[in-house]
């Protein structure tokens, strides 16, 4: 490796860093979160049955399962302004990462409810619980450590996707890297760098998850 290379990967490396700590885990987390509130939502509305509700959750998670995400970031971040809705291009990643992973999320949660016994909702009545209160203390516990493993998956999924936030130019750290590459010209190099970076943060969110899942299944098992 030249000297000049070498000087570029050194400068570049506490940049494109610095890019995905401010930018691109804080657009993952957000995106995250709310499509977490998305998948539970729709998975309680297909867990109970409700007839209107769970068409309009099937129709959702196929239309978005049956859409490529890049085109339905730029549908949201250059269409809509054609019919006066403008957004922020961090808001319109958000949103648009967000109902993206909250309808394959949602058949996760959906599934995880679905492996809990019915049978535990009659208890529950039995002992003079209402519905909220079975779903809140009784079911979505239970579903919540079966879902975990999937769910941390989506995540470090999701972390990966956030790249694709730079076609709308949301400054995140893979677009921070196109704008230093078009200085120095080390496509190779740099996109290998940044590459490096999110290994790094998904090995994190990798580890993170495993102890979690220790957690919860000693959690489990002490409850067993």
């Amino acid at each position: 490796m030249d000297e000049r290379l070498w000087n570029i990967l050194v400068d570049s490396f506490p940049q494109l860093l610095g890019y995905g700590v401010r930018v691109t885990i804080p657009l993952t987390l957000i995106s995250f979160a709310l499509a977490l509130v998305i998948a539970v939502i729709v998975a309680l509305i297909q867990y109970a049955d409700v007839k209107v509700l769970r068409q309009i959750c099937r129709f959702y998670i196929w239309i978005v399962r049956g859409t490529p995400l890049l085109v339905q970031l730029y549908i949201v971040f250059f269409g809509l302004p054609s019919v006066g809705v403008v957004l922020d291009a961090f808001l319109a990643a958000v949103l648009v990462l967000g109902f993206n992973e909250g309808a394959y999320m949602a058949e996760t949660v959906r599934g995880a409810l679905e492996s809990v016994s019915r049978g535990q909702m009659e208890a529950g009545y039995c002992v003079g619980m209402n519905y909220l209160q079975i779903m809140t203390h009784v079911v979505l516990p239970q579903a919540f450590r079966t879902a975990f493993p999937a769910l941390g998956n989506s995540m470090i999924g999701m972390l990966k996707e956030t790249s694709m936030a730079a076609t709308i130019t949301v400054m995140e750290m893979f677009r921070q890297a196109q704008v230093i590459n078009g200085r120095v010209y080390e496509s190779l190099a740099l996109y290998g760098e940044v590459a490096l970076i999110y290994l790094l943060f998904c090995t994190v969110l990798t580890w993170l998850q495993r102890l979690g899942e220790k957690r919860l299944s000693a959690y489990g098992g002490k409850k067993a």
